[in-house]
C-alpha cells in the first residue's frame, strides 16, 4: 500500500517534494514488509481436523457407535464409544481420519486452554 501512496506522490507533488516524499516513504514500507513478515512467521497457523478438538458439536444421526454431528455448521461423520442420541451435545476428543471421535459432554474432559 505504502508503495502506491510513494509513486503516486512522485507523480502529483512538484519537483522536489515528490522526490523527498518518495525516499521517505520507501523506507518506511521496507520496515512495514519485515516487521509483519518477523510477525507472522512467529505464530503456527491454526488450520485442519486438530481445530476442532475440544469443541462442542450437536448429534444429528445417532451416534451407537457411528453416526453424524453438525459443528461450525458443518456436518461430520462421528463415532461416539458411548453413545449418543440426536440432539444431544458431545465433545469432540479426536479423530481418525476424517472421522471424529467424541464423548457426551458431560463425561468428556474439559477442553486445554
Amino acid at each position: 500500500m505504502l508503495i502506491f501512496l510513494a509513486v503516486a506522490l512522485l507523480i502529483v507533488l512538484p519537483s522536489p517534494w515528490s522526490f523527498i516524499a518518495f525516499f521517505v516513504l520507501i523506507p518506511i514500507w521496507v520496515l512495514e514488509l519485515f516487521g509483519w513478515s518477523r510477525t507472522v512467521k512467529r505464530h503456527r497457523k491454526a488450520v485442519g481436523v486438530e481445530t476442532l478438538i475440544g469443541q462442542d458439536a450437536v448429534v444429528i444421526t445417532a451416534c451407537r457407535p457411528t453416526g453424524q454431528v453438525q459443528l461450525n455448521g458443518e456436518i461430520w461423520e462421528a463415532r461416539c464409544d458411548a453413545g449418543a442420541g440426536k440432539g444431544e451435545t458431545v465433545r469432540v476428543v479426536g479423530r481418525e481420519k476424517l472421522t471424529l471421535v467424541v464423548m457426551p459432554a458431560d463425561t468428556a474432559p474439559a477442553p486445554a486452554a
